[in-house]
């Protein structure tokens, strides 16, 4: 049987992130993929000019139209931006109880656009946060959710830790703003594990936390351990990052994503 992943995100107009780079790798990794949408964007290469949210019970109706049909195995979230959406959310995956939920914390573009409203932080980790399976922040979103600076892998593993026991979930810290290495440090059932690869010289970084995400939910869709899910994401990522290339005009930056044999 086939693995259903349902992201539940905002749509990228350029295409390389939110749902359409979650379709792209869900799909590419042998899933199916399914869509809530939470907001559309206005958005390229070059950055995010605009966001028009979906109306919460919007994103309530979507979210019931996929779970009274073709049950999602897993469930991704990425970007959310308002709190009556990230509430919406949260109610609906406590009537349903997805076995598996990775949850992107979207805060900031890569471009450096804000994603997610200030008074809309604390709903996100009271409300949505502690449903999860697994977090999943980069650097600067662990920084917002600690209230301080994470530098090096000895304080990712501190702050996955430390979140671990704060949300009542597994944590991956991303370590992509790293300068030294490439390493993600996941903690896990008393368990931490450092996920360390080559590190990629790219540009080509637009969507780079969807993807990760969502290849994630595609691997526990399979019926993979969160480690191992992890591993094969952090996999999938790097060849993408090794096989992006330039597209169009502007930075054109992109991921480039590939079959997997």
């Amino acid at each position: 049987m086939i693995g259903k992943v349902l992201s539940i995100a905002g749509s990228d107009s350029i295409g390389g992130a939110g749902i359409q780079a979650d379709i792209k790798t869900i799909t590419m990794l042998g899933c199916y993929a399914m869509t809530a949408i939470t907001a559309v964007t206005v958005q390229n290469t070059c950055g995010v000019t605009g966001v028009m949210d979906v109306p919460p019970e919007y994103i309530e109706a979507q979210i019931d139209a996929v779970f009274t049909d073709v049950v999602p195995d897993a469930v991704k979230i990425g970007m959310v931006s308002k709190r009556e959406s990230i509430l919406a959310i949260a109610s609906r995956l406590k009537q349903y109880q997805p076995k598996h939920i990775v949850a992107d914390p979207v805060m900031v573009s890569t471009s450096g656009h804000a994603l997610l409203d200030p008074d809309a932080v604390d709903t996100l980790r009271s409300a949505l946060l502690p449903l999860a399976t697994v977090i999943t922040p980069n650097l600067p979103e662990t920084a917002v959710l600690l209230g301080r600076e994470v530098q090096n892998i000895a304080e990712m593993k501190a702050a996955a830790q430390e979140l671990a026991a704060q949300f009542g979930t597994a944590v991956l810290v991303k370590g992509g703003h790293l300068t030294e290495t490439a390493a993600d440090v996941l903690y896990a059932d008393g368990q931490t594990y450092v996920f360390e690869t080559e590190r990629v010289e790219t540009q080509n970084t637009h969507g780079t936390g969807c993807t990760l995400s969502s290849a994630i939910a595609s691997g526990l869709a399979k019926g993979m351990t969160l480690p191992e899910s992890v591993k094969a994401a952090k996999d999938y990522i790097t060849g993408a990052l090794k096989s992006g290339f330039d597209i169009g005009r502007g930075n054109g930056p992109l991921l480039h994503h590939y079959a997997i044999v």
